[in-house]
């Protein structure tokens, strides 16, 4: 007798071992742990696209206002003329100075930016921003892949011989549901709109 209590108990180990003890828990962690990743891209998205949005609009209007001063301060340049006769007028020549001056001022903010109009910046901050968003959503969608893969590995090992009699007797294990975009509010993509 005494000699089969230690073959049974080491059975027993074996026997438990072999039915998922330490395999149930060990995955139930990583469904876990790629659930918190789904949850941390949508909130990088969150933080992020607002931010870009918000920094391709202010480069966009200083170069929009600064386009406007271009195109006002141009027209006025190019709206008086001297003629010939002009030219003996102080107060004519002073006005024509004054235009061309105006528009020398308003071209300075593009040459401190070493612009050149029109090749403008807000153009490569769009296409920023549109890559920002793809490789956004291109996580969200790894995340959401995995997070599935990791859901399905542990729901099969619940539900499979011998592992299903320590998660139902041990455990209490239950099915997790995989990822589907249902929740309203952090898995909708932000709306990105000029």
């Amino acid at each position: 007798m005494r000699a089969t209590r230690p073959l049974l108990a080491l059975a027993l180990i074996a026997s438990l071992g072999g039915c998922g003890v330490n395999t149930i828990p060990t995955k139930e962690e990583a469904v876990k742990a790629r659930g918190a990743d789904v949850q941390n891209e949508y909130q990088r998205r969150s933080d992020l696209i607002p931010n870009l949005v918000s920094t391709v609009k202010g480069a966009a209007a200083n170069e929009k206002s600064i386009l406007i001063g271009v195109t006002a301060a141009r027209a006025s340049a190019n709206a008086i003329h001297l003629s010939p006769e002009q030219l003996t007028d102080p107060a004519a020549v002073a006005a024509y100075e004054k235009a061309q001056s105006n528009l020398s001022v308003a071209l300075r903010p593009l040459q401190t930016l070493q612009e050149k109009y029109p090749d403008l910046k807000s153009n490569d901050n769009f296409t920023a921003l549109q890559s920002q968003i793809e490789g956004t959503e291109n996580r969200i969608t790894v995340a959401r892949r995995d997070y599935n893969g990791a859901v399905q590995d542990y729901n099969t090992t619940i539900r499979t011989f011998p592992a299903m009699i320590a998660a139902k007797t041990i455990y209490g294990s239950k099915a997790y549901a995989p990822f589907t975009a249902v929740t309203p509010g952090a898995d909708q993509a932000p709306k990105v709109a000029f």
